[in-house]
């Protein structure tokens, strides 16, 4: 009676994990982005900036609200801040909320710009005269946000999962993942600093055909069939690594930075992307280990139905997203 109990419970797990699958396919169609909103600042003459949005949220129609230092009063498009001019603490409530950040484009009328940015975890500016930022400041507003991108990058972490299933021992593991991450963080490097020009849908598409690879080459190994990614897959993580690092690098392209800022940007956006992937990985592992620890054995149509229903989604978004590059 029991072990029909532990059947039906796990049965009923597959279904549910199936059906979240299923919830998450359609809005992965068109790939995870990151909303990011742009505000330019011109500074006109006797302490006057002109404002400029760019901005997109699913979640709303406005721009993040602004806090300007108290001396400081805007009727958009105008901010008037007298002769101390744009210097003291700006702050974005709304950042981390309707929008995963906010650029900052200072254009002054002497000089070059300057671009900060704000995001959930960082949400205000200390502006001074000469614009310098601490590196603290830069790493807190990019590690989040790379931590954000990963864990709303479905189809990454789809493919992650899928190595973790590929691999049988933790050695390998360890080094089929640090193979991904050499590559990707390669390509998000050359794709960012404008080394590599890659179109975004195409790139899309091809990442939903990596998952439908990586899904066939766990059932030949499954099956006991001869594989070449299940004798080296840091080989195959490592080549698939290249073209998910240009998925990365959309959401550093969105931004926009100047060439001053970008290093370390880009440097701190790949940290958090690094963290947000091992944090998935531990996590996966320590629920395989919960559950041997447990002795709660799913059945063994479980983990094929699984790999099915990875491969099934990837291919749905591996043809939408085809389809859409015609348009």
């Amino acid at each position: 009676m029991f072990r029909l109990l532990t059947i039906f419970a796990h049965a009923r797990l597959a279904t549910f994990c199936l059906a979240l699958l299923a919830i998450f396919a359609m809005p992965q169609v068109m790939a995870h982005s990151t909303p990011v909103a742009s505000l330019d600042i011109r500074e006109g003459q006797n302490g006057v900036q002109w404002l400029q949005w760019t901005y997109y949220s699913t979640s709303t129609e406005q721009p993040p609200s602004v806090q300007w230092p108290a001396h400081c009063r805007e009727v958009y498009p105008r901010l008037e801040c007298g002769e101390q001019g744009l210097v003291g603490l700006v702050t974005m409530p709304q950042i981390g909320e309707q929008y995963s950040a906010a650029v900052v484009k200072i254009h002054p009328r002497e000089g070059t710009m300057r671009t900060y940015t704000l995001t959930g975890a960082n949400r205000s500016l200390m502006l001074s005269i000469d614009g310098k930022l601490p590196w603290k400041f830069i790493a807190a507003s990019y590690i989040p946000l790379g931590i954000e991108h990963i864990m709303l990058g479905i189809d990454h972490l789809l493919f992650v999962l899928g190595l973790i299933v590929l691999v049988s021992s933790t050695p390998m593991l360890v080094k089929t993942i640090t193979s991904f991450t050499i590559a990707h963080s390669i390509t998000l490097a050359a794709a960012t600093l404008g080394w590599v020009g890659v179109p975004e849908k195409p790139i899309n598409a091809a990442i939903a055909l990596s998952i439908v690879v990586l899904a066939v080459e766990v059932l030949r190994n499954r099956e006991g069939k001869p594989s070449l990614s299940a004798k080296l897959p840091w080989l195959i993580a490592f080549g698939f690594g290249l073209l998910h690092g240009f998925g990365f690098a959309g959401a550093m392209n969105d931004i926009g930075l100047d060439a001053n800022s970008l290093p370390p940007a880009l440097l701190f956006f790949n940290i958090g992307v690094e963290m947000g992937q091992l944090g998935f990985v531990f996590l996966v592992l320590g629920l395989y280990h919960a559950h041997r620890r447990l002795e709660a054995m799913p059945p063994a149509w479980s983990a094929t139905a699984g790999i099915y229903a990875v491969g099934g989604i990837a291919s749905y978004w591996f043809l939408a997203r085809t389809a859409m590059i015609a348009w």
